[in-house]
């Protein structure tokens, strides 16, 4: 057999390996269909990394793995994703051994890169108050924007969960929202008098007008259809240009804010790991940082003996 052939039977299997364990997820994980496409793409990039080194999923060990993080490196790849590339590999041959495909975990003694803890970058109250009144109320579209980013605020969605809301998870009587986060968990968010009043403006107002077929998605595109969140984050960064608002910006911008916000004025921080729909209090924790700094950098600047 060629070599061409050997590599092409190798490619083969493991793709077949790859596309198991995604469809596993998927069906037993509930994961989002976002997350899905971030696992395919790592898992066929370690592929390809093994077939060009003549290895295949169920033949590698422990410095084979090490090879790969340093190759990684080498490639400039972030020791961040790099981790998660690690962590990706790890629920695989977890998969693995519980399908009794293997009988080891080669990632398992491997140890993930060393990432430093980057604070998440937080809006001023004063310059979320800037974004939020960019919008202009008499366009459709823009009033559909307002709404949006009043409830983002109000209610720390991920930017995913908000342009995917349906009918069936706002109820605007008990001004509450039921939101199916990562790994299809439930979690109940109040919406908040401002957001739910411009939310019930929005669907009174503008919405009719983008749209009148029947869709069950809140928020729609002038197009008629679900948003996406590249759409939405556009729309972001449009506003922040208009309101001068020159801070830092990513797709969850208000979350941040809204959960070191809420810690700043005293927030307990299990309330903030409920609503933001954290497992793990340890990530919430981030937020009790920002907020110590922020206290650190007023305190320096205002303090008469601060230096």
């Amino acid at each position: 057999m060629s070599k061409n052939k050997q590599t092409q039977t190798i490619n083969s299997k493991d793709l077949e390996l790859a596309n198991q364990f995604i469809e596993y997820l998927w069906l037993e994980k509930g994961l989002s269909q976002n997350t899905l496409t971030a696992y395919k793409t790592d898992i066929n990039q370690f592929i390809t990394h093994l077939n060009h080194n003549q290895l295949t999923i169920l033949a590698v060990g422990a410095d084979d793995i090490r090879l790969y993080l340093k190759c990684l490196a080498e490639q400039n790849i972030k020791a961040r994703s790099a981790a998660r590339k690690l962590s990706c590999l790890r629920k695989l041959y977890q998969y693995l051994l519980l399908e009794k495909i293997t009988e080891s975990d080669p990632t398992g003694i491997v140890d993930l890169p060393k990432v430093s803890k980057t604070l998440p970058k937080v809006l001023s109250e004063s310059d979320v108050d800037l974004l939020l009144d960019a919008p202009v109320l008499e366009d459709d579209i823009e009033l559909r924007d307002k709404a949006m980013l009043e409830l983002l605020y109000a209610s720390g969605l991920r930017v995913t969960e908000l342009v995917g809301l349906t009918f069936e998870q706002i109820n605007l009587r008990h001004g509450l929202i039921r939101v199916i986060g990562k790994g299809g968990k439930e979690r109940l968010v109040p919406i908040g008098e401002v957001a739910l009043e411009y939310v019930q403006s929005y669907l009174k107002n503008a919405r009719p007008n983008l749209s009148k077929a029947a869709n069950n998605t809140v928020f729609l595109s002038k197009r008629g259809v679900e948003m996406t969140r590249q759409t939405f984050w556009h729309r972001i960064k449009h506003y922040a240009i208009r309101a001068g608002v020159n801070a830092e910006l990513s797709p969850h911008t208000l979350r941040h804010a809204f959960a070191t916000h809420l810690v700043n004025h005293g927030a307990d921080l299990r309330v903030v790991q409920s609503l933001l729909g954290h497992s793990d209090l340890s990530t919430t924790q981030i937020y009790t940082h920002v907020a110590t700094e922020r206290l650190q950098k007023l305190h320096k600047a205002h303090h008469p003996r601060a230096d």
